[in-house]
This record gives C-alpha cells, sequence and structure tokens, in this order.
C-alpha cells in the first residue's frame, strides 16, 4: 500500500453549533455527538476526497455490503484537554495500526497514516470546544469503516467508506461490577477474528451477556472456546487478576485483542516495580485462589473506561466476592494513565501526542 504523506481536507462547516444544547455536567456515554465529522472514500482502488462535513446520516443502498455480509471495524479513543486548554491524544499510532490489522483480516482496505492522522486531527481542532474538562471526561473519539459497495454476491465490497465522528462522554462506568464466567458461549475461535475489532465481534457478545444480567449479574468474563477452561477477557475488555501481589494477564492471541489499556498497564506496571505475568488463567485458578484469600483484584482494561474493578464473580450456580482493599493496583494504574493522558505527570513513554 502506498502511504500518502500529505492530503488536502475538504471542511464544510455545519450552519449552527450544537454546543449551546448540551449539559456537560451530565454527559452519558456515546449518546452526544459533535457538529462534525471526517469521511474518506475508496473507490477505483484508492482512497479519496477526504472532507470534513457537519455531522449527518450516511446514505447507503439496501444492497450494500456491511448490511449483508458484516464487513464492518472500528477502533475507540480519547481526546483530553490540561489546564492550558491544550488538546492531547494518547498513543494514536497504535489504534491506527491496529485498524489496518482489523481491515487486512476483513479483506478490507488498509489506510494511509496521513488519512487517518491529519483527518483526526484536523476535526480535533475543529471540535476543540467539545472537550470535556470534568474529571472523568473526555471526548470520545470512534473511527470506522464500513463495506458501501454493493451486490448480494458473498465477496468483499469495491467501495468502502471511512468516517471519524467524535461524543464528548462522562465517566463509562461507575462503581464495581460483578461478572458471571461464561461456561457455553464463546467470544471468538482460533483462526476466527476475535483479534480485530469486527463489529459482529460485539454483536456476538450481546445475547450470552443479555443471559448473565438476566441472572443478576452485569457482564461476562469470556472463556476459551475449546474447552471453557482459560479465562480470556472481561465483556469488551481486556482482564487483569491480582494474586498475593502479582498481576496477571493472558497473552494476546488471534481470539484476543491487543488492548493499548492492556499494553499500557503493564508497561507501567513493570516500570513501577510490580510483578507481572502474562500467561493462561484457569478458572480453577481464580476459584482456589479467591477461597484461600491469595485473589486480591480482577479488573478490566480499555480505552472506554481504563479500569473497571470487579466485585465477584459467579460460576456453577456459586458466587465468589473479592475483598475490599485500599491501593488497589487498578486504581494506581489508571491514575497512572489519566494523568499521563491529561498531562498532570510527565510521559516517560513518549504516549502523549500534542495536537494543539
Amino acid at each position: 500500500m502506498a502511504d500518502l504523506n500529505t492530503i488536502t481536507i475538504d471542511i464544510t462547516k455545519a450552519d449552527h453549533s450544537k454546543i449551546g444544547n448540551v449539559d456537560f455536567d451530565n454527559l452519558s456515554f456515546g449518546q452526544v455527538f459533535t457538529d462534525h465529522m471526517f469521511v474518506c472514500d475508496f473507490e477505483d482502488g484508492t482512497w479519496q476526497n477526504p472532507r470534513i462535513t457537519p455531522y449527518q446520516s450516511i446514505s447507503l443502498e439496501p444492497s450494500a455490503k456491511i448490511f449483508h455480509y458484516g464487513q464492518s471495524i472500528f477502533e475507540g479513543m480519547k481526546a483530553y484537554k490540561d489546564g492550558n486548554d491544550n488538546v492531547f491524544l494518547f498513543r494514536p499510532i497504535d489504534n491506527f495500526n491496529r485498524l489496518n490489522i482489523s481491515a487486512k483480516r476483513l479483506a478490507m482496505p488498509e489506510l494511509p497514516e496521513a488519512i487517518f492522522m491529519d483527518g483526526l486531527k484536523e476535526l480535533l481542532k475543529l471540535e476543540k470546544d467539545w472537550i470535556p474538562n470534568s474529571e472523568g471526561s473526555s471526548l470520545y473519539i470512534r473511527p470506522f469503516m464500513l463495506a458501501s459497495g454493493e451486490g448480494f454476491h458473498a465477496s468483499p465490497a469495491d467501495t468502502y467508506k471511512f468516517v471519524i465522528a467524535f461524543a464528548p462522554s462522562g465517566a463509562y462506568f461507575s462503581g464495581k461490577v460483578k461478572v458471571l464466567i461464561e461456561e457455553k458461549y464463546s467470544r471468538s475461535a482460533n483462526g476466527g477474528v476475535g483479534f480485530a475489532k469486527a463489529g459482529g465481534n460485539y454483536a456476538g457478545q450481546f445475547y450470552p451477556t443479555q443471559l448473565a444480567k438476566d441472572k443478576g449479574y452485569q457482564q461476562v468474563i469470556w472463556t476459551d472456546d475449546n474447552s471453557h477452561e482459560f479465562i480470556e477477557e472481561a465483556g469488551a475488555m481486556n482482564i487483569f487478576v491480582r494474586i498475593n501481589d502479582t498481576l496477571l494477564t493472558v497473552p494476546t492471541s488471534d481470539r484476543i485483542l491487543d488492548g493499548i489499556t492492556r499494553k499500557s498497564i503493564l508497561t507501567i506496571a513493570e516500570a513501577e516495580g510490580i510483578q507481572t505475568e502474562v500467561r493462561k488463567i484457569k478458572v480453577s485458578e481464580l476459584i482456589e485462589a479467591s477461597e484461600n484469600g491469595s485473589l486480591k483484584e480482577i479488573f478490566g482494561a480499555g480505552t472506554a473506561a481504563v479500569v473497571s474493578p470487579i466485585s465477584g464473580f459467579g460460576f456453577k450456580g456459586q458466587d465468589y466476592d473479592l475483598p475490599e482493599i485500599e491501593n488497589t493496583f487498578g486504581a494506581h494504574l489508571k491514575k497512572r494513565i489519566t494523568d499521563i493522558q491529561t498531562n498532570k505527570s510527565n510521559d516517560p513513554f513518549g504516549w502523549r501526542i500534542k495536537v494543539c
């Protein structure tokens, strides 16, 4: 794929801003959208017509292949402001690279870096006032690509649309969640697309998650597709387990997403002397650790929540509660990451990128 070093972005501004109607003190996650979006089309074998337009509906034919064969991928990112009104991104090239990994797996065209990064930065400069300043809030960024090409034949589309849309959002989760370890359904399988951020991966999670909610749990811990013997992810997040003072997480694979927050947590933990292990974790090991008191924490890690603590888990009709402890690894690592993201601390890893 030939990369584009520079692009020209056509900008059409909205006639009127919606920002005056937004209650920034009471933002739910991903429900309010900014005035503009970035769009680029793949046609005739090349990406073309990069543009910023007013936020609006996307018109597609009923025969568009996204509706029939599910060629849809996305990323989740955030933008932040510091106390001086400077705007920052966190590890955006990692998101760009992962989007292209997803595109390749779903036989979609890879995106040039200039279209992703220049489009994102120009849109951020235009929508700077939409970035919330309150603690725990941010501007959620959703880059996504879909198959716009038409036809009922089961084959990749010939045209695609790439879009970046923004949603100012409050904190994603409040409080701890209780989870059910899944014994029947699987999030992904060997040789599948679990490592990609494909829309279908998430659609397939909704039904088992609803079954867990019907039983009084808020989320599911996914297990391996073969034996359901090993834990893999917590809902749509990577999973971390603290046994005594060792922080464990499972290795990425073609079933498990290579989470950017996951990588950041491991790097910070190791830099601060927290012992970490990346290995398979058996369900039986969790239960044994819970029963002997060595299980201290379980938490999910992802862009939206950063860290989501888990208060307990259910398995085979029995519940296991986690202890209430002070100075948790999860809370500490979340603060370290968010302080870097919001320019409240130094960034020894070079993750924070200033936009404007």
